[in-house]
Protein backbone atom coordinates (compact mmCIF):
# COMPACT_ATOMS: atom_id res chain seq x y z
CA UNK A 1 0.00 0.00 0.00
CA UNK A 2 1.66 3.15 -1.08
CA UNK A 3 0.77 6.03 1.30
CA UNK A 4 2.48 8.80 -0.90
CA UNK A 5 0.44 7.79 -4.28
CA UNK A 6 -2.41 8.04 -2.08
CA UNK A 7 -1.77 11.48 -0.75
CA UNK A 8 -1.39 13.04 -4.33
CA UNK A 9 -4.79 11.37 -4.91
CA UNK A 10 -6.05 13.20 -1.92
CA UNK A 11 -4.71 16.39 -3.16
CA UNK A 12 -5.72 15.86 -7.18
CA UNK A 13 -9.53 15.64 -5.36
CA UNK A 14 -9.02 18.78 -3.86
CA UNK A 15 -8.01 20.58 -6.59
CA UNK A 16 -10.31 19.25 -8.88
CA UNK A 17 -13.21 19.92 -6.55
CA UNK A 18 -11.74 23.42 -6.31
CA UNK A 19 -11.61 23.57 -9.73
CA UNK A 20 -15.34 22.73 -10.02
CA UNK A 21 -14.19 19.63 -12.38
CA UNK A 22 -17.26 17.75 -12.96
CA UNK A 23 -14.93 14.77 -14.35
CA UNK A 24 -11.11 13.62 -13.27
CA UNK A 25 -8.87 10.88 -13.35
CA UNK A 26 -6.99 9.49 -10.90
CA UNK A 27 -4.05 6.53 -11.41
CA UNK A 28 -5.64 2.92 -11.28
CA UNK A 29 -4.69 0.88 -8.36
CA UNK A 30 -6.64 -1.28 -6.09
CA UNK A 31 -6.04 1.13 -3.43
CA UNK A 32 -7.52 3.75 -5.00
CA UNK A 33 -10.27 1.96 -6.42
CA UNK A 34 -11.25 0.63 -3.19
CA UNK A 35 -11.18 3.88 -1.45
CA UNK A 36 -12.99 5.60 -4.16
CA UNK A 37 -15.98 2.86 -4.40
CA UNK A 38 -16.10 3.98 -0.36
CA UNK A 39 -16.31 7.90 -1.37
CA UNK A 40 -19.19 6.69 -3.53
CA UNK A 41 -20.90 4.64 -1.15
CA UNK A 42 -20.37 8.01 1.86
CA UNK A 43 -22.56 10.32 -1.49
CA UNK A 44 -18.85 12.43 -1.78
CA UNK A 45 -18.50 11.39 -5.57
CA UNK A 46 -21.21 10.26 -7.92
CA UNK A 47 -19.40 7.72 -10.30
CA UNK A 48 -16.35 5.26 -10.36
CA UNK A 49 -15.28 3.84 -13.83
CA UNK A 50 -12.08 2.43 -15.22
CA UNK A 51 -10.42 3.05 -18.35
CA UNK A 52 -7.61 4.38 -20.10
CA UNK A 53 -5.78 8.16 -20.90
CA UNK A 54 -9.18 9.07 -22.51
CA UNK A 55 -12.48 9.66 -20.60
CA UNK A 56 -14.98 6.64 -20.79
CA UNK A 57 -18.23 7.00 -22.61
CA UNK A 58 -21.15 8.92 -21.20
CA UNK A 59 -23.31 5.80 -20.67
CA UNK A 60 -20.25 3.70 -19.18
CA UNK A 61 -20.52 6.99 -16.01
CA UNK A 62 -24.14 6.88 -16.00
CA UNK A 63 -23.57 3.55 -14.43
CA UNK A 64 -24.96 1.46 -18.10
CA UNK A 65 -21.65 -0.35 -19.00
CA UNK A 66 -21.17 -1.28 -22.48
CA UNK A 67 -18.81 -4.21 -22.20
CA UNK A 68 -18.77 -4.54 -26.34
CA UNK A 69 -15.93 -1.89 -26.68
CA UNK A 70 -13.82 -1.95 -23.36
CA UNK A 71 -10.36 -2.35 -24.36
CA UNK A 72 -9.02 -5.55 -22.71
CA UNK A 73 -6.10 -4.98 -19.94
CA UNK A 74 -3.12 -6.16 -21.29
CA UNK A 75 0.99 -5.92 -20.48
CA UNK A 76 1.56 -2.58 -22.59
CA UNK A 77 -1.09 -0.74 -20.89
CA UNK A 78 -1.51 -1.01 -18.05
CA UNK A 79 0.52 1.65 -17.07
CA UNK A 80 -1.68 3.69 -19.05
CA UNK A 81 -5.31 2.61 -16.79
CA UNK A 82 -6.73 5.29 -14.80
CA UNK A 83 -9.94 5.84 -13.04
CA UNK A 84 -12.06 8.45 -13.94
CA UNK A 85 -14.39 10.23 -11.06
CA UNK A 86 -17.51 11.83 -11.07
CA UNK A 87 -17.60 14.77 -8.75
CA UNK A 88 -20.47 16.11 -6.83
CA UNK A 89 -21.78 19.55 -6.56
CA UNK A 90 -24.82 20.86 -3.97
CA UNK A 91 -25.65 24.75 -4.31
CA UNK A 92 -22.67 25.41 -6.51
CA UNK A 93 -20.21 24.16 -3.48
CA UNK A 94 -18.41 21.08 -3.75
CA UNK A 95 -19.89 17.60 -1.76
CA UNK A 96 -16.49 16.57 -1.46
CA UNK A 97 -15.33 19.58 0.50
CA UNK A 98 -11.37 19.09 1.59
CA UNK A 99 -9.72 15.63 1.69
CA UNK A 100 -6.53 15.34 4.28
CA UNK A 101 -4.22 12.64 4.73
CA UNK A 102 -4.32 11.35 8.46
CA UNK A 103 -1.59 8.54 8.07
CA UNK A 104 1.32 9.95 6.15
CA UNK A 105 3.90 7.27 4.74
CA UNK A 106 6.65 8.25 7.67
CA UNK A 107 4.17 7.54 10.14
CA UNK A 108 1.41 5.10 9.86
CA UNK A 109 -1.24 5.91 12.54
CA UNK A 110 -3.53 2.31 13.73
CA UNK A 111 -6.46 2.70 16.30
CA UNK A 112 -8.68 0.15 17.46
CA UNK A 113 -12.45 -0.15 17.98
CA UNK A 114 -12.20 1.83 21.77
CA UNK A 115 -10.58 4.65 19.76
CA UNK A 116 -13.20 5.05 16.83
CA UNK A 117 -15.97 5.56 19.39
CA UNK A 118 -13.99 8.22 21.24
CA UNK A 119 -13.48 9.90 17.65
CA UNK A 120 -17.26 9.39 16.64
CA UNK A 121 -18.15 11.07 19.83
CA UNK A 122 -15.78 13.92 18.81
CA UNK A 123 -12.89 13.91 21.30
CA UNK A 124 -9.24 13.02 20.17
CA UNK A 125 -7.45 9.43 20.27
CA UNK A 126 -4.34 9.71 20.00
CA UNK A 127 -2.84 11.23 17.30
CA UNK A 128 -6.35 11.19 15.47
CA UNK A 129 -8.75 14.02 16.33
CA UNK A 130 -12.35 13.90 16.83
CA UNK A 131 -15.14 14.58 14.32
CA UNK A 132 -16.62 17.77 14.67
CA UNK A 133 -19.66 18.14 12.20
CA UNK A 134 -22.21 15.63 10.77
CA UNK A 135 -20.74 15.41 7.47
CA UNK A 136 -17.36 14.65 7.99
CA UNK A 137 -16.29 11.20 7.63
CA UNK A 138 -12.75 9.42 8.00
CA UNK A 139 -11.83 6.10 6.38
CA UNK A 140 -9.87 3.39 7.51
CA UNK A 141 -8.11 0.36 6.01
CA UNK A 142 -9.13 -3.03 7.41
CA UNK A 143 -9.06 -6.50 7.04
CA UNK A 144 -12.64 -6.50 5.56
CA UNK A 145 -11.49 -3.57 2.98
CA UNK A 146 -11.83 0.34 3.19
CA UNK A 147 -15.00 1.86 5.69
CA UNK A 148 -16.01 4.33 7.13
CA UNK A 149 -15.62 4.79 10.65
CA UNK A 150 -18.69 4.34 12.10
CA UNK A 151 -19.47 1.26 9.71
CA UNK A 152 -15.93 -0.01 11.51
CA UNK A 153 -17.68 0.54 15.20
CA UNK A 154 -20.60 -0.87 14.14
CA UNK A 155 -18.99 -4.24 12.80
CA UNK A 156 -15.76 -3.61 15.42
CA UNK A 157 -12.80 -3.89 13.52
CA UNK A 158 -10.04 -1.07 14.38
CA UNK A 159 -7.25 -0.28 11.14
CA UNK A 160 -4.66 2.12 9.43
CA UNK A 161 -6.34 5.54 9.15
CA UNK A 162 -5.97 7.15 5.29
CA UNK A 163 -7.77 10.03 5.15
CA UNK A 164 -10.20 12.22 6.73
CA UNK A 165 -13.01 14.72 4.37
CA UNK A 166 -14.02 17.72 6.10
Amino acid sequence: MSLVNLSHVCSHLNNASKARLGLTSIPNSKLHLKLCLALQAGGFISSVARGGPTPPPQHTLLGHPDTSNVEPVTQTNVASRRLWLGLKYWQSEPVLGKMKMVSKPTRRISIDVAGLREVIRGNKSGYVEGLRSPGESLYLSTDRGIMEARECVEKKVGGLVLCRIQ
